[in-house]
Protein backbone atom coordinates (compact mmCIF):
# COMPACT_ATOMS: atom_id res chain seq x y z
CA UNK A 1 0.00 0.00 0.00
CA UNK A 2 1.47 3.36 -0.93
CA UNK A 3 1.21 6.62 0.97
CA UNK A 4 -1.43 8.01 -1.39
CA UNK A 5 -3.74 5.09 -0.57
CA UNK A 6 -3.19 5.68 3.15
CA UNK A 7 -4.15 9.35 2.74
CA UNK A 8 -7.27 8.39 0.79
CA UNK A 9 -8.39 6.03 3.56
CA UNK A 10 -7.86 8.70 6.20
CA UNK A 11 -9.76 11.30 4.17
CA UNK A 12 -12.70 8.92 3.77
CA UNK A 13 -12.73 8.34 7.52
CA UNK A 14 -12.49 12.10 8.16
CA UNK A 15 -15.46 12.81 5.88
CA UNK A 16 -17.48 10.07 7.57
CA UNK A 17 -16.75 11.32 11.09
CA UNK A 18 -17.35 14.97 10.10
CA UNK A 19 -20.86 13.94 9.09
CA UNK A 20 -21.35 11.92 12.26
CA UNK A 21 -21.94 8.72 10.28
CA UNK A 22 -21.25 5.23 11.49
CA UNK A 23 -19.68 2.68 9.15
CA UNK A 24 -23.14 1.15 8.72
CA UNK A 25 -24.66 4.50 7.71
CA UNK A 26 -21.94 5.07 5.11
CA UNK A 27 -22.38 1.50 3.89
CA UNK A 28 -26.12 2.05 3.45
CA UNK A 29 -25.57 5.35 1.62
CA UNK A 30 -22.82 4.01 -0.67
CA UNK A 31 -23.93 0.45 -1.35
CA UNK A 32 -20.59 -0.89 -0.09
CA UNK A 33 -20.25 -3.21 2.88
CA UNK A 34 -19.24 -1.77 6.24
CA UNK A 35 -16.35 -4.26 6.29
CA UNK A 36 -15.04 -3.04 2.90
CA UNK A 37 -15.18 0.58 4.06
CA UNK A 38 -13.43 -0.28 7.31
CA UNK A 39 -10.61 -2.03 5.43
CA UNK A 40 -10.16 1.03 3.19
CA UNK A 41 -10.14 3.43 6.15
CA UNK A 42 -7.57 1.30 8.01
CA UNK A 43 -5.34 1.11 4.91
CA UNK A 44 -5.70 -2.66 4.76
CA UNK A 45 -7.26 -2.61 1.30
CA UNK A 46 -6.76 -0.26 -1.67
CA UNK A 47 -10.04 1.28 -2.83
CA UNK A 48 -11.15 0.49 -6.37
CA UNK A 49 -12.24 3.21 -8.73
CA UNK A 50 -15.78 1.86 -8.40
CA UNK A 51 -15.64 2.07 -4.59
CA UNK A 52 -14.35 5.65 -4.71
CA UNK A 53 -17.14 6.62 -7.08
CA UNK A 54 -19.79 5.16 -4.77
CA UNK A 55 -18.26 6.86 -1.73
CA UNK A 56 -18.10 10.20 -3.57
CA UNK A 57 -21.78 9.86 -4.42
CA UNK A 58 -22.66 9.04 -0.81
CA UNK A 59 -20.73 12.07 0.49
CA UNK A 60 -22.01 14.30 -2.34
CA UNK A 61 -18.46 15.38 -3.22
CA UNK A 62 -16.24 15.05 -6.29
CA UNK A 63 -13.97 12.02 -6.26
CA UNK A 64 -10.97 14.37 -6.23
CA UNK A 65 -11.91 15.32 -2.64
CA UNK A 66 -10.33 12.05 -1.51
CA UNK A 67 -6.96 13.15 -2.92
CA UNK A 68 -6.68 16.77 -1.86
CA UNK A 69 -5.83 18.47 1.37
CA UNK A 70 -7.22 21.89 0.54
CA UNK A 71 -9.50 23.64 -1.94
CA UNK A 72 -8.03 27.13 -1.94
CA UNK A 73 -5.57 27.04 -4.83
CA UNK A 74 -5.92 29.33 -7.83
CA UNK A 75 -3.37 27.44 -9.92
CA UNK A 76 -2.50 23.74 -9.85
CA UNK A 77 0.73 22.36 -11.31
CA UNK A 78 1.17 18.59 -11.57
CA UNK A 79 4.47 17.30 -12.90
CA UNK A 80 4.55 14.28 -15.20
CA UNK A 81 3.89 11.11 -13.21
CA UNK A 82 3.17 13.00 -9.98
CA UNK A 83 -0.64 12.86 -10.00
CA UNK A 84 -2.27 10.77 -7.32
CA UNK A 85 -3.03 7.28 -8.64
CA UNK A 86 -5.55 4.60 -7.86
CA UNK A 87 -5.20 1.11 -9.36
CA UNK A 88 -7.88 -1.54 -9.55
CA UNK A 89 -8.07 -4.89 -11.34
CA UNK A 90 -8.56 -3.43 -14.86
CA UNK A 91 -7.40 0.18 -14.88
CA UNK A 92 -5.22 2.85 -13.31
CA UNK A 93 -6.59 6.33 -12.77
CA UNK A 94 -4.28 9.32 -12.26
CA UNK A 95 -5.62 12.72 -11.22
CA UNK A 96 -4.10 15.46 -13.37
CA UNK A 97 -5.38 18.47 -11.45
CA UNK A 98 -7.32 19.02 -8.25
CA UNK A 99 -7.67 21.46 -5.40
CA UNK A 100 -8.93 24.68 -6.98
CA UNK A 101 -11.43 26.64 -4.94
CA UNK A 102 -14.03 26.83 -7.72
CA UNK A 103 -13.00 23.81 -9.76
CA UNK A 104 -15.43 23.06 -12.58
CA UNK A 105 -13.62 20.22 -14.37
CA UNK A 106 -11.84 17.10 -13.18
CA UNK A 107 -9.09 15.81 -15.49
CA UNK A 108 -7.75 12.25 -15.27
CA UNK A 109 -5.46 9.95 -17.22
CA UNK A 110 -6.81 6.43 -17.29
CA UNK A 111 -4.84 3.42 -18.47
CA UNK A 112 -7.02 0.43 -19.25
CA UNK A 113 -5.20 -2.88 -18.93
CA UNK A 114 -4.93 -5.16 -21.98
CA UNK A 115 -7.41 -7.95 -22.55
CA UNK A 116 -10.36 -6.54 -20.64
CA UNK A 117 -12.66 -8.67 -22.77
CA UNK A 118 -16.03 -7.57 -21.47
CA UNK A 119 -17.51 -4.17 -20.72
CA UNK A 120 -17.76 -3.37 -17.02
CA UNK A 121 -21.05 -2.43 -15.44
CA UNK A 122 -22.61 0.62 -17.08
CA UNK A 123 -22.64 3.72 -14.93
CA UNK A 124 -24.15 7.18 -15.17
CA UNK A 125 -23.63 10.41 -13.28
CA UNK A 126 -24.47 14.12 -13.51
CA UNK A 127 -22.66 16.41 -15.93
CA UNK A 128 -20.76 15.75 -19.13
CA UNK A 129 -17.79 13.52 -19.91
CA UNK A 130 -15.03 14.03 -22.48
CA UNK A 131 -12.82 11.10 -23.54
CA UNK A 132 -9.69 11.47 -25.71
CA UNK A 133 -7.64 8.42 -26.72
CA UNK A 134 -3.91 9.03 -26.21
CA UNK A 135 -2.59 5.56 -27.10
CA UNK A 136 -3.79 2.03 -27.79
CA UNK A 137 -7.45 1.41 -28.57
CA UNK A 138 -10.32 1.79 -26.14
CA UNK A 139 -13.92 0.89 -26.76
CA UNK A 140 -16.60 3.01 -25.12
CA UNK A 141 -20.23 2.03 -24.96
CA UNK A 142 -22.68 4.91 -24.49
CA UNK A 143 -26.39 4.03 -24.33
CA UNK A 144 -25.63 0.68 -25.94
CA UNK A 145 -23.74 2.10 -28.93
CA UNK A 146 -20.05 1.16 -29.12
CA UNK A 147 -17.35 3.61 -30.23
CA UNK A 148 -13.81 2.51 -31.20
CA UNK A 149 -11.33 5.11 -29.97
CA UNK A 150 -7.93 5.10 -31.64
CA UNK A 151 -5.22 7.66 -30.81
CA UNK A 152 -6.56 11.13 -31.56
CA UNK A 153 -10.24 10.09 -31.43
CA UNK A 154 -12.54 11.71 -28.89
CA UNK A 155 -16.01 11.32 -27.47
CA UNK A 156 -18.18 13.88 -25.67
CA UNK A 157 -21.45 12.81 -24.09
CA UNK A 158 -24.05 13.47 -21.43
CA UNK A 159 -22.74 11.45 -18.50
CA UNK A 160 -26.30 10.65 -17.39
CA UNK A 161 -26.30 8.23 -20.34
CA UNK A 162 -25.24 4.72 -19.25
CA UNK A 163 -21.62 4.16 -20.26
CA UNK A 164 -18.70 1.75 -19.80
CA UNK A 165 -15.43 0.76 -21.51
CA UNK A 166 -13.07 -2.09 -22.36
CA UNK A 167 -9.75 -2.84 -24.07
CA UNK A 168 -9.59 -6.09 -26.05
CA UNK A 169 -6.11 -5.41 -27.42
CA UNK A 170 -2.83 -6.87 -26.18
CA UNK A 171 -1.41 -3.45 -25.21
CA UNK A 172 -2.75 -0.93 -22.67
CA UNK A 173 -5.05 1.86 -23.81
CA UNK A 174 -4.47 5.31 -22.32
CA UNK A 175 -7.18 7.93 -22.39
CA UNK A 176 -7.65 11.45 -21.13
CA UNK A 177 -10.91 11.85 -19.20
CA UNK A 178 -12.38 15.20 -18.32
CA UNK A 179 -15.50 15.35 -16.19
CA UNK A 180 -17.64 18.36 -15.63
CA UNK A 181 -17.81 19.03 -11.92
CA UNK A 182 -21.53 19.05 -11.26
CA UNK A 183 -22.31 22.05 -9.08
CA UNK A 184 -24.88 22.44 -6.36
CA UNK A 185 -24.76 24.61 -3.23
CA UNK A 186 -21.23 23.42 -2.53
CA UNK A 187 -18.30 22.97 -4.90
CA UNK A 188 -19.29 19.94 -6.92
CA UNK A 189 -20.73 16.50 -7.11
CA UNK A 190 -19.02 14.40 -9.68
CA UNK A 191 -19.48 10.69 -9.95
CA UNK A 192 -17.39 8.69 -12.32
CA UNK A 193 -15.62 5.59 -13.33
CA UNK A 194 -17.10 2.46 -11.98
CA UNK A 195 -15.44 -0.59 -13.34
Amino acid sequence: MNQEDADVGQRIKDLRTQRGWTLRELAKNSGLSANAISLIERDENSPTVSSLSRLAQAFNVPISTFFQKDHDKTCVYVQKGQGIRIQNQDAELESLGFGMQTQQIEPFRMTIDPQTEVFGDSISHPGQEFVYCLSGRAEYSVEGETYQLDPGDSLLFDAASPHCWRNQRSEPATILLIFQAYRDRHLAQQLHLEV
